[in-house]
């Protein structure tokens, strides 16, 4: 068996949707009894399906300072720093995503076979430096007509029938190529707002020529309906009046929607003074009729399969796209090899991530696309305690015997023999004590008060009985200075020699914590594990006492030994700078500190329980 690498997961508050609606001050603390909710007076089940939603690394997490909270990638408000081609790195602005779309419109593309980079090549080989030419005359370019070629797979858009005439523009060559030699960006919608525009002018529209593609019948569909929408508005009287463009986030939208309902109705009103007869008479809406050309964007489905199953018996599996490919191309309903266009490289964005309680800044990228740096970045790992777990005393290999191989082996503590009861590394023993060392690292410049609590008996079937020798503490702040270096090596190092010493005599105790160092402390968790035998009832943990036993047989990763901690960390700090100036007294203050507090609930994996 592989050997099991510990870890640990911290949870986002943002698990649950109330918790994320309330301010961060109110936010209830998981181990309070004051709300109503049955969830807050849950232990923590890593093992539950909605936990593998909130739980992350360290290393996954951004830390907001000014509410003092964990922020995961699901919670954050995300911002568009920059847009720009992956390929050739050019900044793309924002108002032109609307006209071109989000592909770049370059001469970047990707290969349709094996995603790889295209290059614009020539059909014509260059003449070789070794032949002889005129005096003084420059040597002759290649010439077309010129080819995208992929370095890697050697697919080549001629084996599509795609050349170009020169170099430069393969976008707007390849758009011609495909749909026309008349075909331009914003062609789809002109024709059809013409189109729509002289058929409700009473005149006939005869376009020279209509694109077919999926964005230019979305184009046509869109403006059809919109001169339809029109013409019903005035026809009807302003019971229709812009029907199209209802916004539900404005302010007059629900006086609107109820204006289609009672139409004229309120003009003249029925009150003790008026009368019911002066009520006009309510016109009649004509009826929308649906699209039935295909300038208006309306495609008769083609269900005529014989040309595309005589092509199949003719290219066979070979001659046909996979999944993947047809889901790469930009337009669908590409079936054959000779369906496979290059494929132009989709624009990637950088983005700023914000609080979403205080809004604040809390990642930002440098906006200069070449720039890998970041001007703000507020890591998890950088402002809260890491968490790490060892065995207190790993099990040591047996040493070797000289006297024969086979006796060598048997004595490996890796050998699978029924003498040898040292488990491998991470493998835990049924029923069995083990101790381990739980060990925080503080990462800022302030003292940290450091609670732990666990449940007595960890959740699930299987439970592991869990015991915290040492549930509060202290750490040192951490004086990450050049001036303190030698010291800290010199203390490094008579560590290491008293460890060496007191090896033997150094026992864990209650209440104490086990080693401290210049930003750290370690301490003792002893943990006795559950035994994974199903056939026993008296051995697995239930939800209750009238539920009957699960006797399932055990399933994926559930011999796995996690422990559900929670963690409330308190230490003062300065106040951050975006509470100075906002009126306060202490943020008028120069040197004044103030108290924080955090506290989340984590899962620690510590190994594996052995089913023998």
């Amino acid at each position: 068996m592989a050997s099991f690498a510990p870890y640990t997961y911290i949870q986002c508050p943002c698990y649950d949707s109330t918790t994320r609606a309330r301010p961060v001050d109110e936010a209830p603390s998981p181990t309070s009894q004051d709300e109503p909710d049955d969830d807050d007076d849950k232990t923590f089940d890593p093992r539950a399906p909605r936990s593998n939603y909130s739980l992350y690394p360290i290393e996954y997490l951004l830390y907001c300072d000014v509410c003092s909270q964990i922020r995961c990638p699901r919670c954050v408000s995300e911002e568009l720093a920059t847009i720009y081609c992956p390929n050739c790195l050019f900044e793309v602005g924002s108002s032109s995503l609307k006209t071109e779309g989000n592909r770049c419109t370059r001469s970047c593309f990707q290969c349709p076979i094996c995603i790889g980079p295209l290059a614009v090549q020539s059909l014509e080989s260059a003449p070789e430096p070794s032949l002889l030419t005129a005096e003084g005359q420059n040597p002759v370019p290649p010439s077309g007509p010129w080819i995208l070629a992929c370095s890697y797979c050697h697919w080549n858009s001629s084996e599509i029938g795609v050349k170009f005439d020169k170099p430069q523009g393969i976008f707007s060559q390849l758009s011609k190529l495909r749909h026309g030699e008349d075909h331009t960006k914003h062609s789809a919608i002109s024709t059809a707002a013409t189109t729509t525009t002289t058929a409700a002018a009473g005149g006939d529209a005869t376009p020279k020529k209509v694109d077919d593609t999926a964005k230019a019948r979305f184009a046509a569909l869109k403006a059809f309906y919109a001169s339809q929408s029109n013409l019903n508005s005035s026809t009807a009287g302003g019971a229709l009046a812009g029907i199209a463009d209802y916004g539900f986030n404005s302010p007059g939208a629900l006086s609107r929607i109820m204006n289609l309902y009672s139409g004229n109705a309120s003009a003249g009103g029925s009150g003790p003074g008026g009368s019911s007869a002066t009520l006009k008479p309510k016109a009649k809406a004509p009826v929308m009729r649906e699209a039935d050309a295909a300038s208006e964007g309306f495609r008769a489905a083609n269900l005529d399969e014989s040309a595309a199953l005589s092509r199949l018996r003719r290219d066979g599996w070979a001659g046909t796209v996979t999944g993947a490919e047809s889901r790469a191309q930009v337009e669908e309903g590409a079936r054959f090899a000779a369906d496979l266009w290059p494929i132009p490289y989709l624009l990637r964005t950088k983005r700023s991530k914000r609080c979403p309680v205080c809004r604040h800044i809390i990642s930002k990228p440098e906006s200069k696309v070449s720039n890998t740096r970041w001007r703000i970045r507020l890591v998890a790992n950088n402002n809260i305690p890491s968490i790490s777990i060892k065995p207190l005393s790993p099990p040591a290999p047996a040493p070797p015997s000289l006297s024969s191989p086979s006796t060598a082996a048997a004595s490996s503590p890796f050998a699978n023999n029924n003498n040898n009861n040292t488990p491998p590394p991470g493998l835990l023993k049924p029923l069995q004590p083990a101790q381990f060392l739980l060990t925080f690292k503080n990462p800022i410049f302030d003292e940290i008060k450091v609670t732990l609590a666990t449940p007595a008996m960890t959740p699930g079937r299987f439970a592991s009985k869990v015991t915290v020798l040492c549930p509060q503490f202290t750490i040192d702040a951490n004086t990450d200075t050049d001036m303190y270096l030698d010291d800290v090596l010199k203390d490094g190092e008579k560590d290491k020699s008293r460890r060496r010493a007191d090896t033997g005599t150094h026992q864990a105790e209650a209440g104490k914590i086990w080693e401290r160092g210049r930003n750290w402390v370690s301490i003792v968790v002893e943990v006795i594990p559950a035994s994974l035998k199903v056939g026993e009832p008296s051995l697995l943990r239930n939800e209750s006492d009238d539920a009957e036993p699960d006797l399932s047989p055990l399933k994926e990763d559930e011999d796995v030994l996690e422990i559900p901690m929670f963690v409330r960390l308190e230490w003062e700090g300065d106040v951050s700078q975006d509470q100075v100036g906002m009126g306060s007294t202490a943020g008028k203050e120069k040197d004044t500190r103030e108290k924080r507090e955090l506290a989340y609930w984590c899962a620690i994996g510590i190994g594996r329980i052995s089913q023998e």
